[in-house]
């Protein structure tokens, strides 16, 4: 029997999600703001999942309640925002919900340096269960926000509408940016358990000897350890450690290295395939990279 495949379906322009979403026509081509609760999916595009073409960020009022963070639940704020950049896929699914979504077409912001910058905001890559869940104070900043980009979209397009929508769009990504460094901040004690068992999975890596059959460990496993999206393991090990998960891997790397060299007598190439690596010289040079000194050199100052 042949297997039938799940395939996603991509959605190029707001006006035909509009349509998927059972909703009017986008007041405007590039940009659109949307009431979830307006939403009615049409029953033959039900169970589809779809890529969608531009930004999408939306806020949901039932990510209240318990919202699961690596392997932790715990309890915060009223709701929250979720994230998509161009090109990820997006599921619909008829539940009961409210809140709205704001989606932006890359073509809306080009000629602007927000273009550019957006593409630097880590979040846009987070997954759902890494959403910004916001307090109720935030939420009020958030919703002014959406207040104003709704109400110029209603209004008359003018030569104007694009500089204050775009300007409003920015000043949320800044909110955005601030609100998930209080989130990281809020949960010291979950992310310090995340960060010791970040710790003892590479530990567990190494002293198993995974790395010579596995090579060695990149972002994405060890994300995917934690339950978590490598870009989200990123920037909260910035928020702790002021390194970002591959700088921290390194740092791990190197560390057991050292202890290698200055603790066994395995040699300079024992020590690279029991880290990992391939090639004994990709090893050596990028130990010399970090510690200005090679292997043998490094080994030769405990003698």
């Amino acid at each position: 029997m042949k297997k039938v495949e799940n395939t996603s379906r991509k959605v190029d322009s707001l006006t035909e999600l509009h349509r998927v979403l059972g909703l009017p026509k986008p007041l405007h081509p590039l940009i659109s703001f949307v009431d979830i609760e307006e939403v009615k999916i049409r029953s033959e595009e039900l169970g589809n999942s779809f890529i969608l073409n531009f930004y999408k960020i939306s806020y949901k009022s039932n990510l209240c309640g318990q919202a699961k963070y690596g392997q932790h639940y715990y309890d915060f704020g009223e709701g929250g925002l979720v994230y998509t950049a161009p090109h990820q896929i997006f599921e619909v699914h008829k539940t009961e919900s409210t809140g709205y979504m704001l989606l932006i077409h890359p073509d809306f912001l080009l000629s602007y340096p927000l273009a550019k910058k957006i593409k630097q905001y880590g979040f846009f890559s987070y997954s759902a269960n890494e959403a910004l869940h916001i307090s109720d104070k935030e939420k009020e900043t958030i919703f002014s926000i959406f207040k104003i980009i709704h109400d110029e979209l209603q209004s008359r397009i003018d030569d104007f509408s694009q500089d204050v929508i775009i300007s409003q769009i920015e000043l949320f990504l800044n909110y955005s940016n601030r609100f998930y460094k209080r989130q990281f901040i809020t949960r010291t004690v979950v992310n310090n358990d995340l960060l010791q068992n970040l710790e003892e999975i590479l530990n567990n890596y190494f002293d198993h000897e995974k790395a010579l059959t596995q090579g060695l460990p990149n972002v994405q496993y060890l994300a995917e350890q934690l339950n978590i999206s490598s870009s989200y393991l990123s920037d909260l090990l910035r928020s702790l450690t002021g390194q970002n998960a591959q700088q921290h891997l390194h740092n791990r790397l190197i560390d057991k290295a050292k202890e290698k060299l200055s603790t066994t007598k395995s040699t300079v190439s024992e020590v690279a395939y029991e880290l990992g690596f391939e090639h004994p010289q990709s090893f050596s040079k990028f130990f010399k990279t970090k510690t200005n000194l090679s292997p043998l050199e490094f080994r030769q100052t405990f003698n």
